[in-house]
């Protein structure tokens, strides 16, 4: 036990003199949780959609790079023949440096989320949870990178090998980009990488999921973190002079046919799931002027003199899909997430006050409100803006008559241009951003389809045919 202790001292020490080891480690994840605030500081709270793909990135960055450029460096120079001659035993060098990675590794997913709380994020009601999950992805990212160091000669080929693991990951592996926003081959093929069971089971803790519900994830983080053990015991050399035994290099064939065949499990399960909504999104058309949806017809003068024979002459059929990326809307059995849920709450309350939801106006009444599902729409904030529509619809029912609310919506659709837009800059109000320059004159499009859409839920079905 003494021997393993002053070993793991050791290798503390080493780890921390190897300054590529601790970039990747830590300042390379870093770099990505600021990146992710970036692009998703509108969501409330911040990052906490996105944590599981932060600690992954974590986790790659210490594991895949820094594990394998600390081990191979050591090889190098040396360290290693030492370690060969002094009375430690083997499976205690083995031990601490995966423990003192493991540490490594704990620490710098703590920063990470110490750093997310400062920005606006919060824990995940079970911290045992995540710290379960965090070891179950760590277990297997080692896994991974323990075979780049018994596969690599030299440091610069652990960079070349780490990327070749790294990269397909981030990509099409479901841990830089969220796998609803995978078109469909990608998400099938993330069922191959390590990277996709990581980020699920993570990602659960931080949505209130007990961890029964990503048990096939952990499964199979631990069946790869096994495979890539055991491949590493048998691939293992003491000196940089030798390469890999012939008995060893099989091995790398059982680390691919578990990864293999944890896809395949996947897809026989059906735990990869395309959504219809991605496939229609590519097909969305962009927003045309108010013509294009409009039969023959003569446009009425005034929204009061708007009649049924002039909803009949609307096609809704040529809107943007619902489920698409333009002017989507949750469809009734689409239920938000708890955060989401809240948020929208905050927001249903906050219109009762909104100063522009009550202009003496009813059009620019109307067309105030249909801006807060415009601009969140324009921004891809997809964590809400598909359940905005049902909000704003709510709140136009509360304020207008029903008898003038379809008319008012069809004057609204047809002139879009139309009226004041200064109910922009009050969104800050319901939480939500406003926006300035080209991306708030094409707030007006989005106006045009939302009343176009929520023309046609308030429109009996009589008046359409």
């Amino acid at each position: 036990m003494t021997g393993l202790l002053r070993h793991l001292l050791i290798s503390v020490k080493l780890n921390f003199r190897n300054p590529m080891a601790l970039i990747y480690g830590y300042l390379f994840p870093l770099l990505f949780l600021f990146a992710f605030w970036a692009i998703y500081r509108h969501e409330q709270p911040p990052l906490m959609r996105h944590m599981g793909e932060i600690l992954t990135i974590t986790l790659l960055g210490g594991a895949c790079f820094g594990l394998p450029t600390t081990l191979v460096s050591e090889r190098e120079r040396g360290v290693w023949r030492r370690y060969r001659l002094a009375p430690t035993p083997s499976w205690a060098f083995l031990v601490s440096l995966l423990t003192v990675r493991y540490l490594l590794l704990l620490t710098a997913g703590l920063i990470q989320l110490a750093l997310a709380c400062a920005i606006g994020a919060s824990l995940p009601e079970s911290s045992l949870s995540l710290l379960l999950a965090f070891t179950f992805a760590a277990f297997a990212l080692m896994g991974v990178g323990l075979v780049i160091a018994m596969l690599s000669d030299s440091v610069p080929a652990v960079q070349a090998l780490g990327q070749c693991v790294f990269l397909p990951m981030l990509i099409v592996g479901g841990v830089a980009l969220p796998l609803s926003s995978l078109p469909g081959w990608a998400q099938h093929v993330s069922a191959l990488f390590p990277g996709r069971y990581a980020v699920q089971s993570l990602q659960a803790t931080f949505g209130g999921q007990p961890l029964d519900t990503v048990s096939f994830d952990l499964v199979a983080l631990l069946l790869i973190g096994l495979a890539g053990l055991l491949a590493a015991v048998k691939m293992f050399r003491w000196e940089p002079s030798h390469s890999a035994s012939a008995e060893g290099k099989p091995w790398i064939l059982v680390v691919l046919g578990v990864w293999l065949s944890v896809g395949v499990a996947a897809e026989l399960q059906d735990r990869i799931i395309v959504q219809p909504s991605e496939v229609r999104a590519e097909m969305a058309d962009p927003v045309r002027e108010p013509d294009h949806y409009l039969t023959e017809g003569s446009a009425p003068k005034s929204w009061r003199e708007v009649t049924e024979a002039d909803f009949a002459e609307i096609a809704f059929e040529r809107l943007p899909p619902d489920d698409g990326i333009v002017a989507p809307i949750a469809a009734l059995s689409d239920e938000p997430d708890p955060y989401t849920l809240a948020r929208l709450d905050e927001i249903r309350t906050a219109l009762l006050g909104w100063t522009p939801a009550q202009v003496e106006d009813p059009v620019q009444r109307a067309r105030n409100l249909l801006f807060v599902a415009a601009v969140p729409d324009l921004l891809q904030m997809a964590d809400i803006e598909r359940f905005l529509p049902a909000v704003v619809l709510g709140r136009l029912r509360q304020s207008i008559p029903p008898a003038d609310l379809p008319k008012i919506l069809y004057w609204v659709a047809l002139h879009p241009g139309q009226g004041d837009d200064t109910a922009i800059t009050a969104l800050p109000a319901l939480g939500l951003p406003e926006i300035n320059g080209p991306t708030r004159r094409d707030s007006r499009g989005r106006v045009m389809l939302y009343a176009f859409k929520l023309l046609e839920r308030v429109t009996p079905l009589q008046a359409r045919n």
